[in-house]
C-alpha cells in the first residue's frame, strides 16, 4: 500500500529532453558496461534510481554544470565540502562535514577584512590515495575566483588572498567580512584535487565525468543519454556505502518512470510534480513510500529580461505583474495534491526567516493594468493589444520543451496576459539550451524556470546585483539573467552577503526585498515541492534534504 506523507503547508534549474516508454521497461537487460544492473551483484546489494534529467557537464563550476540533477547524481556523492546542510533542532543549518577536524577560525582585522582558516582532517584522502590539502582549496578558490564562464562568483570574488600554509590547512583571506563565509567550498560547489587538475584544461578533464572522488562514492560509468553508476569509493575515511552499486537511470517521460517503479524497475524516484504525477500520487502506487514537503528550496518564478521591451519599462513590469491570477495558477497545477499558496517572495522557506511578503500586492486587477499603461503612454490598437509609439507590447515566454506542467501554465499566462492587452507568444527551447546560452546571452523576454536555494543562507544578490548580469565583461559568468540593476538595492544585497550581524542581515534583507518588489525583475509563483518515492524495499534514512535532494545520505541506504 502507499505511505503518504501529506504538505507540510508551510509559508512560501531542472531540464531534459523526453526519453520513451520502452527503454524504462528495459532497465534490467543492461549490462554492467551500459551502466545497469551487474549480474555479479545480488539484488539487495545494489539499487536503480530513475533520474528524470540528464546534466550537461560534470564540470561543476562551470555554467554547462547549472542543472541541479548533477549534483544529485554525481557531485555530492564523490566531492568533498566543507560544510554540509543538515537538521540541527528541527531546521537545516550549514554544519562543518568530514572534510574537516570542526568548525574553522575565523578573524575579523580592523580594517574589515576577514580569513578563514580551514583545518583539514588528517584522515582525509582521495580515492587515488593521496591526501586531501590546502592546495586543493587554493585550486579550487582561484579557479572560481578568476575563471571565466563560472555559474556564479558570489563570495569567491572577495578572495584576497588564499593560502596553503601546510598541507592540512588552508587559509583564505577576504577584502571585506561576509557572513556568508560558510558557502565557499559548500552549497553550489566542492573541493577538487590540484594534484590531478592544476596541470590541466580542467574544463575539458572533468565535462564528460571524472575518475578521482573525495566523498563515499566514485563515479563508475557515465553512458550519455543512458545513466549514471556510482560505486563505493574504497579509500573515503567516511561512513562506507551499505550498497554496492547505485545507478542512476535517466527516464524523462514520468508515465514511463512511474510504470518503471510499479514493476520494481526502479526503487526510488524524485519526480518534478508533473501533471501525471501528480494524478499517479493522488490515486497512490502500490508498496510505495511518498513523501510530498513544501519546505522546499524550489523557487518557480516569471523571470523577466529587464533590458528587452517591452519589459524596459518599470510600468509595464508592474503590469504585467498585475495581470496574472497567481492563485489560479498554483491551485491548477498543484492543487491535486494540497498546494495551494501563492509565493511572495524570492526567497525560499529554506531561507524564510529573510525574507517578506512584498509580491503579495501584485494581484489580478486589470483596472490598475489600464492605469499604469495609459500613464506610461500606452494606448489600446484594433487587436486590443496596448502600444506605444507604433510598437506592439508583444513579448516571448520561454522554457524547456516537454515540461508538461511549465506548458500548461504557459497557456494559461498566455490566456491572463490577452485579456489584459498584452500579446505573448510561447517560444520554448531544449532544456541543454536554456541556461548555457538563451538566459546568460538574454534572448529572451520572460523566462518560466526554477531557481534551487542550495544552502539556508539568503542569497538574493546572485541573481539580482547589477555585477552578477553575465556578459563580456565577466566572461559570461553570474546569474542575474534579468538584466535587473535595481537603484539601492545592491549595496543592501551586499551588506545581507557580507555581515556576520544575523539582526542586521534580517533588516537589510527585508529592505532589499522591498526594492526588489517594486522594480519587478520577475514574479515569483509558487514553491515547488519536493516529492520522493521509494520502493518499500528501501531502508535507511530517506528524507528530503531541501539543499541537497534526497539522495545526501545515500551511503546509509540499504535494499531488502
Amino acid at each position: 500500500m502507499t505511505s503518504f506523507t501529506r504538505p507540510r503547508g508551510r509559508r512560501r534549474l531542472r531540464t531534459a529532453a523526453a526519453a520513451g516508454l520502452a527503454f524504462a521497461l528495459g532497465l534490467t537487460a543492461c549490462s554492467t558496461g551500459d551502466g545497469g544492473l551487474d549480474q555479479n551483484i545480488s539484488d539487495d546489494e545494489q539499487i536503480v534510481i530513475g533520474a528524470e534529467q540528464e546534466p550537461d557537464c560534470a564540470d561543476w563550476i562551470a555554467t554547462c554544470a547549472a542543472n541541479i540533477w548533477g549534483s544529485y547524481t554525481m557531485r555530492i556523492p564523490t566531492l568533498p565540502r566543507a560544510f554540509e546542510s543538515r537538521k540541527t533542532d528541527g531546521s537545516w543549518e550549514l554544519v562543518p562535514s568530514d572534510l574537516l577536524t570542526g568548525e574553522p577560525r575565523v578573524a575579523i582585522a580592523e580594517g574589515g577584512k576577514q580569513t578563514i582558516t580551514y583545518r583539514i582532517n588528517p584522515e582525509a584522502q582521495w580515492s587515488d590515495g593521496e591526501p586531501i590539502t590546502g592546495e586543493d582549496f587554493v585550486y579550487t578558490g582561484l579557479q572560481i575566483r578568476d575563471g571565466d564562464d563560472i555559474f556564479d562568483k558570489s563570495g569567491y570574488s572577495l578572495i584576497e588572498s588564499i593560502g596553503a600554509p601546510n598541507e592540512r590547512t588552508a587559509v583564505v583571506t577576504l577584502k571585506t567580512s561576509t557572513g556568508s563565509w560558510k558557502k565557499l567550498f559548500s552549497g553550489d560547489y566542492s573541493v577538487l584535487p590540484s594534484h590531478i587538475l592544476k596541470s590541466e584544461d580542467r574544463a575539458e578533464m572533468m565535462k564528460d565525468g571524472y575518475d578521482f572522488s573525495g566523498g563515499p562514492w566514485r563515479i563508475e560509468s557515465w553512458v550519455k543519454g543512458v545513466s549514471v553508476t556510482l560505486v563505493p569509493n574504497d579509500n573515503y575515511w567516511g561512513e562506507k556505502p551499505k550498497l554496492k552499486k547505485v545507478t542512476f537511470q535517466f527516464i524523462t517521460d514520468t508515465a514511463a518512470a512511474f510504470l518503471a517503479l510499479k514493476s520494481g524497475q526502479v526503487q526510488a524516484l524524485f519526480p518534478t510534480p508533473q501533471l501525471d504525477a501528480m494524478s499517479q500520487i493522488k490515486a497512490g502506487v502500490p508498496n510505495t513510500n511518498i513523501d510530498v514537503d513544501t519546505d522546499s528550496g524550489n523557487l518557480e518564478a516569471l523571470w523577466i529580461n529587464n533590458a528587452a521591451f517591452p519589459f524596459d519599462s518599470l510600468a509595464v513590469r508592474q503590469a504585467f505583474a498585475h495581470s496574472i491570477d497567481r492563485p489560479a495558477i498554483v491551485e491548477r497545477l498543484y492543487g491535486q495534491i494540497g498546494v495551494e499558496q501563492v509565493q511572495q517572495s524570492f526567497l525560499t522557506p529554506l531561507n524564510d526567516i529573510y525574507a517578506r511578503e512584498d509580491f503579495s500586492r501584485y494581484t489580478r486587477d486589470l483596472e490598475k493594468v489600464e492605469k499604469l499603461m495609459t500613464d506610461d503612454g500606452w494606448r489600446r490598437n484594433e487587436e486590443g493589444i496596448w502600444e506605444k509609439n507604433g510598437k506592439p507590447a508583444e513579448f516571448r515566454i520561454t522554457t524547456q520543451s516537454g515540461n508538461q506542467r511549465r506548458e500548461l501554465a504557459e497557456q494559461i499566462l498566455q490566456k491572463q496576459a490577452s485579456e489584459a492587452g498584452f500579446s505573448m507568444k510561447i517560444a520554448n527551447v531544449a532544456g541543454a539550451d536554456l541556461f548555457s546560452s538563451v538566459a546568460p546571452k538574454g534572448d529572451f523576454e520572460v523566462g518560466l524556470w526554477t531557481i534551487i536555494d542550495t544552502v539556508p543562507e539568503p542569497d538574493l544578490g546572485s541573481s539580482f546585483r547589477s555585477d552578477a548580469i553575465p556578459g563580456d565583461d565577466n566572461g559570461f559568468s553570474g546569474i542575474n539573467f534579468t538584466r535587473a540593476n535595481i537603484p539601492g538595492a545592491d549595496g543592501l544585497l551586499n551588506t545581507v552577503a557580507r555581515t556576520t550581524d544575523d539582526k542586521e542581515r534580517i533588516t537589510k534583507s527585508h529592505a532589499a526585498e522591498k526594492l526588489i518588489a517594486e522594480a519587478v525583475p520577475g514574479i515569483p509563483i509558487d514553491t515547488v515541492p519536493n516529492i520522493v518515492m521509494t520502493s518499500n524495499r528501501v531502508n535507511g534514512q530517506v528524507e528530503i534534504n531541501p539543499a541537497e535532494g534526497p539522495f545526501w545520505n545515500l551511503e546509509e541506504w540499504t535494499l531488502d
